[in-house]
């Protein structure tokens, strides 16, 4: 605890803190010179551990950990990343005593609020706050300050921090799938059904069927015909009246069948034109640049149901061994600089397969 505080202490004075500001702005102006994450998402993993491990109170550990996040939003910023997104709170420590959940949702209503207090760095670099998860779940006095949060920041546009409070992974997943069910379960507009392909088989059917009635109907005008039509009517009067007659005719079930299936499908959306790029417009995170980078503090290796769709196989994934209090520059500078290092040489890779591609085209036209 005396190590942490003179460090601390040390760090803080005027002159260190000039010469760590100035180091700091070269150092991000000289990530700015090359690819910067859009999307970058954090575990928030390491407060209690690190308030336990040097003898403080959990809350304090928390403080120090929201402290971590403004200094890491500005890193993130003002390198040019657009979204960041933290996981703050999981829907399964609501399975945790009523006195430690009640403790955390006081503590987010606490963190909020502190956020709020760093406007001017929310407005400096433009920050909207968006809180994903299930509403339905927050207490209503804490809900109505997200609310006040996220309309103080909506006129901001140009980067975004999205707080994961409370989400799974699994329960976003699950609520993309019920909305796009919904979706597809509502009629087409109806100015669309006079184009589609069945709607136009459909009528054509209707227009020879109405050509099949009048041929019938001139024929029944000729007496032969009468006889005819009289002795289909016993036949089929006897029919209705004796149970043991033979069923309908399969192939003309089946048809009507068909036809009915065939209405069905002009009036609704085929379920069949669901892909991944429809469920991605469902989830939390629709209409943001995929997530590039995840990083987890405290050497924990595991995502613990966080951004799991949202991780693709270009998402680089990084576990640190620091708790997240300890988190800042220093620790995040490597985690980038790496990631800047697979980037360029991902665009080698694909300039030289390329190239290679051009080599043997020439090759083979000549």
């Amino acid at each position: 605890m005396q190590i942490f505080q003179i460090r601390k202490w040390i760090l803080e004075s005027p002159p260190i803190e000039w010469a760590i500001l100035q180091i700091r702005e070269l150092l991000i102006g000289a990530l700015r010179q090359g690819p910067i994450p859009q999307h970058v998402a954090f575990v928030m993993d390491g407060n209690r551990r690190f308030a336990k491990s040097h003898r403080m109170e959990t809350v304090e550990g928390h403080n120090l950990g929201f402290e971590a996040l403004a200094k890491v939003l500005e890193v993130c910023y003002k390198s040019g990343v657009k979204v960041v997104t933290v996981y703050a709170f999981s829907i399964e420590n609501f399975k945790r005593s009523k006195y430690e959940v009640d403790g955390l949702m006081d503590m987010a209503k606490v963190k909020l609020a502190q956020l709020l207090q760093h406007g001017d760095l929310l407005d400096r670099y433009g920050v909207r706050i968006r809180v994903l998860g299930q509403r339905e779940l927050i207490k209503p006095d804490l809900l109505a300050d997200i609310d006040r949060a996220a309309k103080m920041t909506s006129r901001n546009g140009d980067a975004i921090l999205n707080v994961c409070f409370p989400y799974t992974s699994h329960d976003e997943i699950t609520t993309a799938i019920r909305n796009t069910v919904v979706d597809y379960s509502k009629p087409l507009p109806v100015q669309q059904r006079p184009f589609s392909e069945s709607h136009i088989k459909h009528t054509i059917r209707s227009r020879h069927l109405s050509v099949a009635a009048s041929r019938i109907r001139d024929r029944s005008k000729s007496p032969s015909s009468r006889g005819e039509s009289d002795m289909e009517d016993s036949s089929s009067s006897s029919t209705t009246l004796h149970p043991d007659s033979p069923p309908a005719d399969p192939t003309v079930l089946e048809k009507e069948h068909e036809d009915s299936e065939e209405e069905f499908r002009s009036k609704y959306p085929d379920p069949e034109s669901i892909t991944s790029e429809i469920l991605n417009d469902h989830m939390y995170t629709a209409g943001l640049p995929p997530l590039e980078l995840l990083v987890r503090t405290s050497g924990v290796e595991r995502l613990s149901d966080f951004m799991l769709w949202q991780c693709h196989e270009a998402t680089d994934i990084v576990f640190l061994k620091c708790l997240w209090p300890e988190f800042d520059l220093w620790q995040f500078l490597p985690v980038l600089l790496e990631w800047q290092r697979r980037r360029k040489k991902d665009a080698e890779r694909e300039r030289g397969a390329l190239s290679k591609a051009r080599k043997t085209v020439k090759v083979k036209a000549a």
